[in-house]
Formats: structure tokens, C-alpha cells, sequence
């Protein structure tokens, strides 16, 4: 986030539809009207191979989270004024130029691109140089993927082991269905499901998350073996973000608007991207107050939590965005009804927004068809390095 200095403030007209409701403006006009705004900073125009390298070099460029393979020349910027959000575009060096009467606003301007650009450390143990997979493993038996298949412990281990050799880095467990409609396990119950499962799959050596939102599941799933800690509520519950604190769990922090039986009843956002990106800003603010270390923590912008199809959309086409945040991105829109069709037929549409994530520089996928998605992941990174 970037705080310019006060100074006047134009009322730009809002438009669009209730997804993404901003104003489009020229660059000058927008430094007058975003002044006394806080700025958000998107990359653009992704560069990769040798080309990004040369840009780089060049100063046309920026690298994209400290990516060696990926850079950008062109932002986006976006803020709120009286009127509604207003945005932008510029090439970085025209931005630049647009600055250089403005020392306090280049400077702030150039704090941010420097966010973008830094890189992340190791999370959860990870190098951040590849992109990493995240196995989902749902051992519930109303799983709007798969049915319960999963819900009986010996079938389940074998399929997170099965994952694993299929290509995931990490496999995610969840003993709590959180689709939209889906109604509260106490947390004994969710405890039953997944301790056994995750205490045999850590014993292989594999890296385990757990998906849940309740404090005494993340305790003992993490006692079990389990590596991260995957919150829907992006530890919003005082005792969960004790438990992370105290164990130094790495974290998945993930927006959800309101509850799972109720999320989907009209969503409502003023820019669904902008807001997610915000109100995470608070959490992982709440959590350095707590004592949670920034490389412990990664960010999820919750496709399909408290979201309609549109928000959905809006929110993964500005997936850079998040990168303002400093922490690595995790995308988990697998097999989601936002992609159309019936579950079993949404393989093409997962796959289409995997790659398009990894093009903006997301470090996790968390998916269902891990060897699928492997396999497009090696040849879209094939072809980025083809020239």
C-alpha cells in the first residue's frame, strides 16, 4: 500500500458492473484524483526468458517477486477516492517520468514496485523458484469434488500417497467441508478424520497441510505432523492465531465472506480484488502483532468463499495485485462451479486458470488433478523459456 501526500482530489464517475466497479482514467488525471489515496500497485505485462532479462537490464522492467524468469514493464494502479475506486495504466518508465516533478509520490510509488519486486523467502520450507502444487485430499463425506470417496482413513492415505507420486509438493487435508451450503463439524469429529491420515502421510516424509478454521484441529493436526496450517478465516479466531504463534506453523491466509451456509446469499464488494487485498493487509497485520514471522505466511484470495462467478473473475484476472502484499500467493480454484459445467467436466477450466496464475507469478496451486496439472505447468514453462 502506498500513502501519498494530501493534496486535491478530482470526482471521478464510477462505472462497471458490481464486480469490478472503477473508473478508468488517464495517468495524469488519476495522480490528481488517487492523492490523498492510498495507492495499490498491480504488474502487467509479463515478461519471461530472455526477453525479461533485457528489460530488466534495460530498466524497463521489474523483476516479479524476485523471479529470475519473470518481469514486468507495465502497472496498474488503483485507488479509492470520495467517488469510488479509479485506475490506471502506465509503462514503468512513463510512470517514472509522470513522477519526477512529484519526489514524495515517486518515492512512496517506488516503495512499492520494490514490494513487487523483492524476493520471497522459503515458506513452510519451500524455495519459492518453481511454482509449488498442493494436493487436495478432502476426508469428509460431503466433498463437492469427490463425493466422501476419501472419507474412509485407508483410502485416503492411499490417495494422498498417490498424490504425492503424481507431483504435489504438499498435500492438503481437510476434515471440514467448506463448499458453499455446507454446515459446522465440531471440531472432536474433524479431529477423527484427519489425525490419523495426516500422522501417516508425515511419517512418509511428505509435507502435510491441515484446512481447517478451528484452533483445536490445527493443535493436534500439527502434533500429528502436519507442516501448515490452511484458514479459511485467515485466523480470525484469537486462539488460532495463538496456536500459529506458538508453534510457528507456517500459514495459509484465506479470505471467505461470511460463513459457509450462508456465503453465496449475495456477496456484495466494492472491487472484490481491492477489498480482498485489503482486508488480507489486516490480517497479516494481526498477525506480526501476534508474533507470526512475515516468511510464515502465505495469502489466498478464496475463490469462490462468499463470491460470485463475476468477483471470482475479476479477482483472479487482477491476481498480481497480491503481490503488493510481500507474501507468496496461493490460488485454489479446482474443479470450483464458477468454471461451469458439472464437476467431473471442470478439469479444462482448472487447468485454464493454473496456467493463467502461474503466468502472474503465483507460487502455489492447490488442485485436485495434480498430475494434469504438473504436466501443463512443464510445458507452459517450456515455452516460456523457448525464446
Amino acid at each position: 500500500m502506498i500513502r501519498p501526500d494530501n493534496r486535491g482530489i478530482g470526482a471521478p464517475a464510477r462505472v462497471g458492473t458490481p464486480a469490478h466497479s472503477a473508473t478508468v482514467l488517464d495517468l495524469p488525471t488519476f495522480l490528481s484524483s488517487a492523492a490523498k489515496s492510498a495507492l495499490r500497485i498491480r504488474p502487467l505485462a509479463t515478461l519471461t526468458g530472455a526477453i525479461a532479462e533485457a528489460a530488466v537490464q534495460r530498466g524497463e522492467a521489474r523483476r516479479l517477486a524476485g523471479s529470475s524468469r519473470m518481469a514486468f514493464g507495465v502497472v496498474e494502479l488503483l485507488a479509492r477516492t470520495a467517488t469510488g475506486v479509479v485506475t490506471t495504466v502506465a509503462p514503468l518508465p512513463a510512470l517514472m517520468h509522470a513522477l519526477k516533478g512529484e519526489p514524495a509520490l515517486r518515492a512512496l510509488v517506488e516503495t512499492g514496485l520494490r514490494r513487487l519486486s523483492q524476493p520471497r523467502p522459503q515458506w513452510a520450507g519451500f524455495a519459492l523458484d518453481r511454482p509449488l502444487i498442493m494436493g487436495i485430499l478432502n476426508v469428509t463425506p460431503d466433498s463437492f469434488s469427490d463425493g466422501g470417496r476419501f472419507a474412509d482413513p485407508v483410502r485416503a492415505i492411499e490417495h494422498g500417497r498417490a498424490l504425492a507420486t503424481a507431483g504435489a509438493d504438499i498435500i492438503d487435508v481437510g476434515g471440514e467441508s467448506t463448499r458453499p451450503g455446507a454446515h459446522p463439524v465440531r471440531p472432536d469429529d474433524e479431529v477423527a478424520r484427519v489425525e490419523p491420515v495426516i500422522r501417516a502421510l508425515a511419517k512418509d516424509g511428505i509435507a502435510v497441510s491441515v484446512d481447517t478454521r478451528h484452533p483445536a484441529v490445527m493443535e493436534r493436526a500439527l502434533g500429528a505432523g502436519a507442516r501448515i496450517v490452511n484458514d479459511v478465516t485467515a485466523l480470525s479466531d484469537p486462539q488460532s492465531i495463538a496456536v500459529a504463534a506458538r508453534t510457528k506453523a507456517p500459514v495459509v491466509l484465506v479470505h471467505m465472506q461470511g460463513e459457509p451456509d450462508t456465503m453465496q446469499i449475495a456477496p456484495r464488494y466494492d472491487l472484490a480484488s481491492l477489498d480482498i487485498v485489503e482486508f488480507l493487509e489486516r490480517r497479516i497485520a494481526s498477525c506480526f502483532e501476534a508474533g507470526i514471522a512475515r516468511d510464515a505466511i502465505a495469502v489466498d484470495p478464496g475463490i469462490g468463499f462468499g463470491k460470485t462467478r463475476l468477483h471470482n473473475l475479476e479477482i483472479l484476472a487482477r491476481i498480481a495485485l497480491f503481490h503488493g502484499l510481500g507474501a507468496p500467493i496461493l490460488v485454489g480454484a479446482s474443479r470450483k462451479s464458477f468454471l461451469g459445467g458439472e464437476v467431473d467436466a471442470r478439469l479444462p477450466g482448472s487447468l485454464a486458470v493454473a496456467i493463467h496464475a502461474l503466468q502472474q507469478g503465483v507460487q502455489i496451486l492447490r488442485v485436485h488433478d495434480v498430475a494434469e496439472t504438473r504436466a501443463a505447468i512443464a510445458l507452459t514453462e517450456a515455452l516460456a523459456e523457448a525464446f
